[in-house]
């Protein structure tokens, strides 16, 4: 769906206008969300960083999501005693904080230059996996990524068109769309193309292929419409759209994952292409493939369960 430009934020063709008193509560959150993000990025890195971590750390667990949170551990880890839930849980805030806190300072944490003889002594960002990004940057194919929200899950395309790889990103915006257009100017700002998750990007994302490009999904959030496949032993419902553009385009597929190594250094890890299952039963191959995405995800997220973001219902049944 397009938004209507004559009416400005709050009306989408099919929905119904937002009522005055909503659309004034989300002018004013995302006024103070840029206050807040100027302010951060005129201070250094790693002091916002630990500060957000710190700040958000502390609040967060009295917060009623957090009950989501500790449910969704609780399942993962039934084994874990109370105390290393609660330890898990505010791991959890404390990335996410940092993360938000980083916003500001998303190009200045990438500063790893592949073919730059003045690269720093001590990069922000270890990268594993860079040849995966040279071919595909030479060759001239499609080629799909996916990743979770994963420690500053917001660096992989930013690291990707530094080193000469273009990736656009397919990705649901937030409800508020004045804060959605303001993430859309902080991300674009650091070159990320962003595709809302609506009808006309899926055409975009097909465009976007069949000229050679490259798309970046998230893929650990529920989806109703979805294929449902294990997700630490139970079944979760998730978006089957990588592994449709994927048989759809013949084309390789790529994880990406990220590792916050303490403050603001990170580690990003490009997977070999996948595998793709071809059992001939083309809705069986897409489940297939699914399940392996989510087996690799789940199996990052059991390394560094504090890093990703548990805050959402991600069983349903």
């Amino acid at each position: 769906m397009r938004w209507r430009p004559a009416a400005g934020p709050g009306v989408q063709l099919g929905r119904p206008r937002l009522p005055r008193s909503r659309r004034l509560l989300y002018w004013l959150e995302s006024v103070g969300l840029r206050l807040v993000l100027v302010v951060l990025g005129a201070l250094p890195l790693d002091l916002v960083s630990a500060a957000g971590g710190r700040l958000v750390r502390a609040i967060g667990p009295r917060l009623p999501v957090s009950r989501v949170g500790r449910d969704n551990l609780r399942q993962a880890f039934p084994q874990k005693t109370p105390a290393e839930i609660e330890m898990l849980l505010r791991g959890i805030w404390d990335n996410l904080g940092r993360t938000i806190a980083e916003y500001p300072h998303l190009l200045r944490i990438w500063d790893y230059h592949l073919f730059d003889d003045h690269r720093p002594a001590r990069p922000r960002i270890e990268v594993v996996g860079l040849e995966h990004l040279v071919v595909l940057a030479l060759d001239g194919r499609p080629a799909l990524f996916f990743g979770g929200h994963l420690a500053n899950w917001e660096l992989p395309p930013i690291g990707a068109l530094d080193n000469g790889l273009a990736v656009a990103v397919l990705l649901r915006p937030p409800n508020n769309p004045y804060a959605a257009k303001l993430v859309q100017q902080l991300r674009g700002a650091a070159g990320t193309r962003l595709l809302p998750t609506t009808m006309d990007s899926a055409l975009t994302a097909v465009e976007l292929l069949q000229a050679g490009g490259h798309l970046g999904l998230l893929v650990d959030q529920h989806f109703g419409r979805g294929v449902t496949v294990p997700f630490f032993g139970r079944p979760v419902q998730v978006p089957a759209t990588l592994a449709k553009l994927a048989y759809r385009f013949d084309c390789p597929v790529h994880g990406t994952r990220v590792e916050r190594l303490g403050g603001s250094r990170f580690r990003i890890t490009v997977t070999p292409p996948l595998v793709l299952p071809r059992s001939g039963d083309t809705q069986a191959d897409v489940v297939a493939l699914m399940g392996e995405v989510m087996a690799m995800l789940e199996s990052w997220v059991r390394e560094r369960p504090e890093q990703w973001l548990w805050l959402h219902r991600r069983w349903r049944s």
